[in-house]
């Protein structure tokens, strides 16, 4: 990672943290996601918050989250962040896709 991806990854896992949040409707406080380690699921994200959460990414970024294959990336927030960053998505709303 470049010295000036560093700042785009934070913005984007700030503007994740959000989503998932809001995903939540606020159940899950931003304070809570942020905490390392822990997984979403554990946070008690449920199965129709995941669902929303995946329709904002998707809206927001123009990406397609693959679930037909293995999507653990999706309960972790740094492995979501990371694979979002993967697709080429940016803290602005914008991706590749």
């Amino acid at each position: 990672m470049t010295a000036g991806a560093a700042p785009t990854v934070r913005a984007l896992r700030s503007r994740v943290v959000a989503l998932v949040s809001e995903a939540t409707d606020g159940e899950v406080t931003e304070a809570e996601i942020l905490v390392p380690g822990g997984s979403l699921t554990a946070l008690g994200v449920t199965s129709l918050a995941f669902l929303r959460l995946i329709d904002s990414v998707e809206d927001e970024w123009g990406v397609c989250l693959d679930l037909d294959g293995p999507f653990r990336f999706l309960d972790d927030l740094d492995a979501l962040v990371g694979h979002l960053a993967e697709l080429g998505a940016d803290a602005d709303g914008e991706g590749d896709g």
